[in-house]
């Protein structure tokens, strides 16, 4: 079954390096990666996609939590959550195709981001099977290129009762 699990760390030098390792070491697969700063520059999070039943998962997670810059260690799947992926895909236009690529576009609600003479970059923001459609849709017109970000995910909140107010957490601990 596929997880995605949000690492937060610390935003030093290696930290994505181990933390790679300890996929690589144990003959874990990321399909996968994203890792950008948060709000706080000292910190950065980790969104990895991989797959493995539960005992895999809780597995990983442990190591995960072992490795010293480790903040905190979060399998999405176990609570609702929201993900984007983005890709950019760059395609061959001829001139009789130009309407049809555009109409492609408007349809998945994506957007050209760069055009040529002879190309069209298209940029499309959506969970995977949208990405993965629009991709679809496009491949008779001739993609060239495609690059894509691999899923960002975070928590839905829950929902709370009328008049609650929110719980404050500045860092969580090890």
């Amino acid at each position: 079954m596929e997880h995605i699990i949000s690492i937060l760390v610390e935003n030093k030098f290696g930290v994505l390096s181990r933390v790679a390792n300890l996929f690589s070491g144990r003959g874990y697969n990321i399909e996968t990666l994203s890792v950008a700063p948060t709000l706080d520059p000292s910190m950065s999070m980790m969104t990895i996609v991989t797959r493995g039943d539960e005992k895999i998962i809780e597995q990983i997670i442990k190591q995960l939590n072992k490795v010293i810059d480790v903040i905190k260690v979060v399998d999405l799947n176990e609570a609702e959550f929201v993900e984007r992926e983005m890709a950019l895909i760059k395609i061959h236009t001829r001139q009789e195709d130009r309407a049809e690529a555009l109409r492609i576009v408007d349809i998945f609600r994506g957007k050209v981001v760069d055009s040529t003479p002879t190309t069209y970059t298209i940029e499309i923001t959506g969970d995977t099977k949208k990405v993965e459609a629009a991709i679809g849709l496009l491949q008779p017109l001739g993609i060239k290129e495609v690059v894509r970000t691999g899923r960002v995910a975070i928590s839905r909140e829950q929902m709370r009762p009328a008049g609650a107010q929110p719980k404050r957490i500045l860092k969580e601990e090890k």
